[in-house]
């Protein structure tokens, strides 16, 4: 792998980034705000640049989200496919994002579609990324029931990411909805186990499991705050670590 500059004080190479489809829609409520996607562009760009290799999970949930349709009666395993589609779409915009600030960016699918993008392969994502291209991956696990947290999960671990970075709407982990609840508690550091024996709401169990399992770090950040995935890859700035405490 490239080594990442001086610069930067963590020593990450390969990162993956796990971006929420709701944090397209900047101030919207549903869709996609263009001025959000070229915000985490540029921030992406930057890290890029800085010569970390990046990857991102983009979810769907600002176009479709299946556990919501089958809420009202669709077909689960339906709606989880309509939402797999919609990460593509996602994955498509900020693509274009990036590659109008010059970085060699590969959308890579779970789900044939030679067209737009290509299948994923381990090996040639991997190979993306040591050329110093951003790999986005799009259609979650390609499998209905596995949400994108599972996917960035599995995708960070595949290609032997130091760490997973989720970026959310707010700075960290809390004890409850900081938006919501005044008195919530923010925590600088969790372990695994403590995600799930307090049901954070955080990622699923199935993700924080995974990542336990082969002890990757989780840092969890706000994407709303423009150079904020560069100033956290440094250690600087409000976020949560999640990591094995023992």
């Amino acid at each position: 792998m490239k080594e990442a500059t001086t610069d930067m004080t963590e020593p990450y190479r390969r990162v993956l980034l796990k971006v929420s489809g709701e944090a397209l829609m900047g101030k919207g409520s549903f869709g996609i705000e263009p001025a959000m996607v070229d915000m985490i562009a540029a921030d992406v760009a930057a890290v890029s640049k800085a010569g970390v290799q990046v990857s991102l999970v983009i979810g769907g949930g600002n176009i479709f989200r299946g556990v919501a349709a089958a809420a009202k009666g669709m077909d689960r395993a339906q709606g989880d496919y309509a939402g797999m589609l919609a990460t593509v779409i996602n994955a498509l915009m900020l693509q274009n994002a990036l590659e109008r600030v010059d970085v060699d960016t590969r959308v890579m699918s779970a789900i044939q579609m030679s067209s737009i993008a290509e299948p994923y392969i381990r090996r040639r994502a991997v190979r993306h990324m040591e050329k110093g291209r951003v790999v986005i991956f799009a259609a979650g696990t390609g499998n209905p029931f596995f949400t994108t947290d599972t996917a960035a999960a599995l995708r960070a671990n595949e290609m032997e990411c130091d760490a997973l970075f989720k970026g959310t709407q707010v700075d960290g982990v809390y004890s409850a909805d900081p938006r919501r609840d005044p008195n919530a508690t923010r925590y600088d550091e969790l372990s695994y186990m403590d995600v799930l024996s307090r049901d954070l709401n955080v990622m699923d169990a199935a993700a924080i499991s995974l990542a336990r399992e082969n002890r990757l770090p989780i840092v969890v950040f706000n994407i709303h705050a423009p150079g904020a995935f560069e100033q956290v890859l440094r250690g600087e700035g409000r976020f949560t670590r999640i990591v094995e405490t023992n």
